[in-house]
């Protein structure tokens, strides 16, 4: 199926939604359910939110650094892998650059975080080499996680993509209490099963044949490179972004915070589920949006970004309303943790506004307007680092206020490009 075809059933009927999407929701449901329950598993298993807190500040250094270096060369490879598949050609030379790419941005940061491991250790993760190894593994496991993702979602093979994505929390639970039965307790071990995890679902893929890929005709850098650069810088930032809340809590708190930085942690993925429903509204509607713009629809291209901004804009709101109302009594029932409604509705507001402006971001990169995309993430990293340095000396509050007015800086960004690309296009 070509990039601009419009899926269609057996009796040539258009279908609603693009190929595979259901499935990979379904994955993504599984797995954004099997997060939360490791979170408090891992918490049930080490003996409380203060033992857990290494393991939370993995876990989110880690979103933070992996998928935005590593999902722009998924996405690139996907794109490359699809297009030659409606054409007619094997893929295997294009996967093979991808792979060289993904090797040299290991080797970089992995490089650049071992110069800076002694701040790294002492400033993030309170003076423990285990969990800095622990976060080099991490990162360096993603590398061939993503890959895997590129060549499924680009070869049509869904099941195997939902499959990485739904089964990776599961994993972490399952070895969280592999660890608990046999009697560990000491973090190290944790933290390692947290880190190499994910390879264990690339490993069945690849036994099953999801990853093999037909030889074809030699590819050029520019078939995987495209844009690739701006897609980096934008991919980074914006990664950096969604995690910066707990990333910014364990590195501002004193080392006497430990259980109220976990706590904060817990907020953090409460407020989230409305950025997570987001997750399977994005396989539907966006590319939708990238096909109309390659077609020249502009005004169903309009139309379809409206429906998405209510649709999303819509779930922020109720998201943040739930978040103050009920988000406390969810916390304490889940995780026996306490939070103000305040924190988490300030939380779940800063999570609609960067939904509405990463659905934004996808329709300017629609129109192929990357630099734009970049630019907008990088002015919401500094208006994080602003918003949390001038606005309040109270952690929490200034945390918060800084992730409101990041997200809030990128979709105004986000919003200008678009209306100027689209006035210049049409």
């Amino acid at each position: 199926m070509s990039a601009e075809a419009v899926p269609v059933d057996a009796s040539g009927r258009r279908q609603p939604l693009p190929e595979g999407a259901l499935v990979v929701a379904l994955g993504l449901v599984i797995g954004g359910i099997a997060t939360y329950a490791f979170f408090r598993v891992g918490t049930l298993t080490l003996g409380g939110d203060e033992e857990f807190a290494p393991i939370a500040a993995l876990w989110f250094a880690m979103f933070a650094l992996a998928p935005g270096f590593f999902l722009p060369l998924e996405q690139e490879l996907s794109r490359a892998l699809a297009h030659r598949t409606a054409v007619g050609e094997g893929g295997k030379p294009v996967v093979a650059k991808v792979l060289v790419l993904m090797s040299v941005i290991v080797a970089v940061v992995v490089a650049v975080l071992l110069i800076t491991s002694p701040v790294v250790t002492s400033g993030y993760f309170d003076g423990s080499w285990v969990m800095f190894a622990a976060l080099v593994a991490a990162f360096a496991v993603y590398a061939p996680v993503f890959l895997a993702r590129g060549i499924c979602s680009g070869t049509g093979r869904f099941g195997s993509f939902a499959f990485i994505v739904g089964s990776e929390g599961i994993l972490r639970i399952l070895g969280c209490l592999a660890l608990g039965w046999i009697g560990i307790t000491a973090v190290g071990p944790f933290a390692f099963v947290v880190a190499l995890s994910p390879l264990v679902a690339v490993g069945v893929i690849g036994v099953r044949g999801s990853l093999a890929t037909e030889d074809g005709p030699p590819a050029a850098w520019r078939e995987v490179t495209q844009n690739f650069g701006w897609l980096l810088i934008g991919t980074v930032c914006a990664a950096a972004l969604v995690n910066a809340g707990p990333v910014a809590a364990n590195l501002l708190a004193d080392a006497d915070e430990a259980a109220l930085v976990s706590r904060f942690g817990y907020g953090v993925l409460l407020a989230r589920v409305p950025l997570f429903m987001f997750q399977a509204i994005q396989a539907t509607l966006l590319p939708r949006l990238a096909r109309l713009a390659a077609r020249r629809e502009y005004d169903d291209f309009r139309s379809g970004f409206r429906l998405l901004a209510i649709v999303v804009g819509s779930i922020g709101a109720i998201g943040t309303v739930g978040a103050f109302w009920v988000g406390p009594w969810i916390l304490e029932l889940v995780y026996e943790a306490e939070l103000s409604g305040r924190t988490l509705a300030m939380l779940a507001l800063s999570s609609a506004i960067y939904m509405l402006a990463l659905a934004t971001s996808q329709a300017v990169i629609a129109l192929e307007a990357h630099a734009q995309v970049a630019i907008g993430w990088v002015l919401g990293v500094v208006g994080f680092v602003i918003g949390t340095w001038v606005s309040s000396d109270e952690i929490f509050r200034r945390i918060e206020i800084g992730l409101v007015a990041s997200s809030a800086v990128s979709l105004a960004w986000f919003l200008g490009a678009l209306r100027h690309r689209l006035r210049t296009v049409t």
